[in-house]
């Protein structure tokens, strides 16, 4: 047998390789939509007339909806409409959410944010924000289980009828002889 020697290689400091970290656009409107749920007085980031279309006809779930960046390799700058609900105060609102999305991106990025620019397109109450949250899947499923309660009672009134018909037929032809 051979005894082999393995020498084993150099430990390579990581700063040696080489590379480059980048994000998608996405990655960071996503970090900026789930931290914005937590704010007071914030109803939502309005992503505009078409975004509202898409949101009316079914619920979504899309935290990026209405926030738009733009992503360099050190920098990042942010770009939102909101809906503010009434009676708040909308100075402190944006502040919170400068700090927020400032610390939050750059906790999970690194990468600093130099600008956030929020145009408030409308107050509503709370109230007002979620009747007109109500999408269009919402009021056809209402609908339908309106319609199914509906449909459900008129079978059972149906029954009932029919029932209370052949009830009626099998006294009938119980009194009466059928034979003479």
């Amino acid at each position: 047998m051979d005894n082999t020697t393995i020498k084993s290689t150099e430990n390579t400091d990581v700063k040696d390789v080489k590379g480059e970290l980048t994000y998608e656009d996405k990655v960071v409107q996503k970090i900026i939509g789930i931290a914005l749920e937590n704010i007071q007085g914030l109803l939502t980031v309005d992503g505009g007339f078409f975004s509202n279309v898409k949101d009316k006809l079914v619920n979504s779930d899309d935290v990026t909806s209405g926030i738009n960046t733009e992503v360099g390799k050190k920098q990042v700058a942010v770009d939102m409409d909101v809906v503010v609900e009434y009676g708040r105060d909308i100075r402190d609102i944006y502040e919170q959410m400068k700090k927020l999305i400032s610390e939050q991106v750059n906790k999970m990025t690194h990468l600093d944010v130099i600008e956030v620019n929020v145009n408030v397109t409308d107050i509503k109450t709370r109230e007002e924000y979620e009747s007109d949250s109500e999408t269009v899947q919402d009021k056809v499923t209402s609908a339908a289980q309106t319609t199914g309660q509906f449909a459900s009672k008129q079978t059972n009134r149906a029954k009932n009828a029919i029932s209370n018909q052949s009830d009626k037929i099998s006294d009938n032809l119980e009194s009466e002889p059928r034979v003479e």
